[in-house]
């Protein structure tokens, strides 16, 4: 698929749902106690590297974002969608949030002392992975962590709608963890740990904690 495509595709999908999106996860934190121990131990190792500021990309309305300010960290958000970074500023008014693609971060090398990306690259069509991802060590300093959230399984889907019924056209893939390690380590990443979240359930999640390599 298409590099423009696919980012024109998932920007339509998410401006269009961002309001009924937000409702949908706004507490969808709360009752996951796995998931908020996942990024307690991020925050704790974005700690051991001294500290500065922590990109979550993928955002999309920024409660997750939120979540790791609480944690202590320097977090800020960035979102290919206009329509989620305007929900994500509005709700959390005094966090920073920024347009741009994951494909192409805005954000200097080096700048971020740490990265999550959780559940945001299932859009990602497997072909244009390394490009993220090397794209995710390009601003990472040397040490710093990464975490990814995907969901387990195998395969894509296409997704025609979503969230209060509204339209959207985009592709959900699911993804092995050994796969997502390895995808990291051609990046240039150390992977440190991989496990799975719910492994019961119709859909998995995978969680991949590594760190830049030099």
């Amino acid at each position: 698929m298409e590099t423009q495509t696919w980012l024109a595709d998932t920007r339509t999908s998410y401006d269009t749902v961002a309001e009924s999106y937000y409702d949908f996860v706004r507490d969808s934190l709360t009752d996951k106690p796995f998931l908020q121990g996942a990024l307690t131990l991020f925050a704790d190792l974005v700690r051991t590297t001294d500290g500065g500021p922590v990109a979550d990309v993928g955002c999309g309305p920024g409660h997750v974002t939120a979540y790791l300010r609480g944690l202590g960290l320097d977090a800020f958000g960035v979102d290919l969608s206009p329509g989620m970074i305007e929900v994500a500023r509005r709700e959390h008014p005094g966090l920073r949030f920024d347009v741009g693609s994951m494909t192409d971060l805005p954000l200097a090398d080096d700048s971020v002392a740490g990265l999550l990306a959780f559940w945001s690259v299932i859009h990602v069509p497997d072909d244009q992975i390394p490009t993220v991802f090397a794209q995710f060590r390009r601003v990472l300093r040397p040490g710093g962590p990464v975490l990814v959230g995907f969901h387990v399984g195998q395969g894509d889907r296409l997704k025609t709608e979503g969230y209060g019924g509204h339209p959207m056209n985009v592709h959900v893939y699911r993804r092995q963890p050994d796969q997502v390690a390895e995808w990291l380590r051609e990046a240039g990443f150390t992977v440190e740990a991989s496990l799975t979240v719910s492994p019961y359930a119709e859909v998995p999640g995978g969680l991949v904690y590594a760190r830049r390599a030099d």
